[in-house]
């Protein structure tokens, strides 16, 4: 406090004499030591206003059940998917309403077919067109596989035997002339032949040589190097005509495998029941109103068109919120209330990872847990259900009404109904439901505590305004804050002297 604020405290002027205002200090720090005094030993500080009766509850022991309570509704644990087995995107034309009781064999789903039937009358067109294909390479290769001994026992076997006898006249002729030159060679040295005649002879048989030696150059070409490269030929031909019959095959059993599968699918637009049952639409995603299966809907290959659950089997999903998460385990029992029945419940499965959150469930992130039935007549997909999962129980323990506690930055408290009026008392507080909280510490059985303290009594407001502290620690007497308080303002009444 400054000096023209302690001034003004004490309703002075600046230019009073120091006498005075130590006079008058003196008096204020006397007036209020007064005040807090009778403040502190007033009881009725601590008591309701009067404000009209209170309502008050007497504590007692007993037992307290803490669950946590969802809202949510049936299905089958073991569901039939009726599943679309037309490739790509197709358009439904019909499909079952929801909740349809049906016979094996009974239609559930029709898609449009004239895609299909387009496809059928290409594939057929395919499909005649490879098998001609695939009969002349077939043709092709039979007559390359009689190529190769019709060359060997015919064209190679000819021409071998026409060069064979073609030698046999070269040498025939080589000899003759041979004889022919001897026997002129003879009558030149007797005169009766000229020379001229001798050369004509000696011509005669070196044509007849290089005749004979052609033939004989052909005939070992024939056999070493023609009948090779003409074997090589063929088995090349026969080898690349049965490629492409073995090509022409794969063609024509693709067209073939198209052709059916087109058949195939034809019929599978129309999608029949399996087996007698209940058929039900599968649940539409959380921000759609309406299910993805209706007539003008497209749907995909292998999307799931249909349900038929297996109603012996039947469970409830519901949303655990994730403040509360930790406490719900496998094995926890659960009231589950229907319609027109309660059973019990187990949990048996909580997810690891929160659904989605959005607009469609406000923002709030909760977890999956399912929570099985037992076997029971009646049940239905699709059926509401109050869902409360037991987290604990407690037998024979001290509660208090939820309303009877204050949370303060410095604990909680209630306020206790005593001679002396209401009384402020510090709890040790352990679990609690939305109605009771068992009490460690701080009542015992037979007292009688103020329900909603926070209208009545003065102390409840001012604690709403205190900083968070540790809730072990307690309260500093009243007395003591007095004498702090008196000590503060006379060191500021000395500062100003």
């Amino acid at each position: 406090m400054t000096k023209n604020q302690f001034s003004k405290a004490l309703g002075n002027p600046q230019k009073s004499s120091a006498g005075r205002r130590w006079k008058r200090g003196l008096a204020l720090i006397g007036g209020v030591a007064v005040l807090a005094s009778a403040v502190g030993l007033m009881p009725g500080a601590l008591s309701p206003r009067d404000s009209g009766p209170t309502l008050t509850h007497t504590v007692t022991r007993g037992n307290l059940v803490v669950s946590v309570t969802e809202q949510g509704t049936l299905e089958s644990s073991r569901n039939t998917e009726i599943k679309c087995k037309v490739r790509g995107y197709n358009t439904v034309i019909w499909v079952i309403p929801g909740g349809t009781e049906v016979q094996a064999g009974d239609e559930l789903v029709r898609l449009d077919t004239k895609r299909i039937e387009d496809a059928i009358s290409q594939q057929t067109t395919n499909y005649y067109s490879a098998t001609a294909t695939l009969e002349r390479s077939m043709s092709e290769v039979s007559r390359a596989e009689m190529a190769i001994p019709a060359y060997l026992e015919g064209s190679y076997k000819t021409q071998l035997k026409s060069l064979e006898r073609g030698l046999t006249i070269a040498e025939t002729n080589l000899e003759t002339a041979q004889k022919m030159l001897g026997h002129s060679n003879d009558l030149f040295k007797r005169g009766y032949v000229t020379e001229l005649e001798v050369q004509g002879n000696a011509f005669t048989v070196t044509q007849a040589e290089l005749e004979l030696k052609v033939i004989q150059t052909e005939i070992d070409v024939l056999k070493k190097y023609t009948r090779a490269m003409q074997l090589e030929t063929l088995n090349g031909n026969l080898l690349a005509s049965k490629s492409k019959l073995e090509a022409d095959k794969a063609g024509l059993a693709m067209d073939t495998a198209r052709l059916e599968r087109a058949k195939e699918e034809l019929e599978n637009c129309v999608i029949k029941a399996d087996r007698a049952g209940l058929v039900i639409y599968p649940s539409a995603a959380a921000w759609k109103r309406t299910p993805d299966i209706t007539e003008g809907a497209t749907v995909r290959k292998d999307q799931v068109l249909l349900l038929m659950p297996d109603l012996s089997s039947m469970q409830v999903m519901v949303g655990i919120h994730e403040s509360i998460v930790d406490r719900i385990k496998p094995g926890l029992a659960a009231k589950v209330t229907l319609p027109d029945k309660t059973l019990t419940g187990t949990v048996v499965s909580v997810a690891s990872v929160t659904r989605p959150a959005g607009w469609w469930n406000g923002n709030a992130v909760k977890y999956d847990t399912v929570i099985e039935l037992p076997s029971v007549e009646g049940l239905k997909p699709g059926m509401s259900a109050e869902v409360e999962v037991i987290m604990d129980q407690y037998v024979d323990v001290l509660m208090v009404p939820v309303a009877a506690v204050l949370e303060t930055g410095e604990g909680a408290f209630c306020w206790v109904k005593t001679a002396e009026g209401m009384l402020r008392r510090p709890l040790k507080l352990g679990d609690t439901n939305d109605s009771f909280i068992v009490v460690e510490a701080g009542l015992k059985e037979g007292d009688v505590v103020l329900l909603n303290p926070l209208e009545l009594v003065e102390d409840a407001q001012s604690d709403l305004g205190k900083p968070l502290e540790d809730p072990l620690v307690q309260k500093k007497d009243p007395a003591e804050s007095d004498e702090a308080s008196r000590e503060s303002l006379s060191q500021e009444a000395d500062d100003v002297n």
